[in-house]
């Protein structure tokens, strides 16, 4: 899904303008980024968490020419997923294809076997 595609969704469920519903959607991207930007940590309940984590300063190498590079220390933004979202994910939803045909037939123990 793209963030067009997000927001087309918004204007839809919501029904009120795609214009406004981009301003929701920048709205709260902004608001994940600033809160990042100053370290705190973003939990929104049911769906996960944002932070970020500290990478230490290393030191890599160019793949083409193979010269050492001195890579700074930084800090990434990490999302962790929530369990509720997890389960959702993992649920296995039936195909279609198997709603139309018709369930197997039972199996009965066959009373002449010991």
């Amino acid at each position: 899904m793209t963030k067009a595609e997000l927001i087309e969704d918004v204007s839809r469920v919501v029904e009120m303008s795609r214009k406004d519903s981009e301003i929701i959607v920048e709205t709260i991207f902004d608001s994940i980024v600033k809160s990042l930007k100053a370290g705190d940590k973003i939990e929104i309940r049911g769906f996960g968490s944002f932070r970020t984590r500290q990478r230490n300063p290393r030191i890599g190498r160019n793949p083409k020419t193979g010269a050492r590079v001195d890579v700074p220390a930084k800090k990434i933004p990490y999302f962790k997923p929530s369990k509720e979202l997890k389960d959702l994910v993992n649920t296995v939803v039936p195909p279609e294809s198997s709603a139309a045909q018709p369930p197997a037939p039972p199996v009965v123990p066959n009373p002449a076997t010991p």
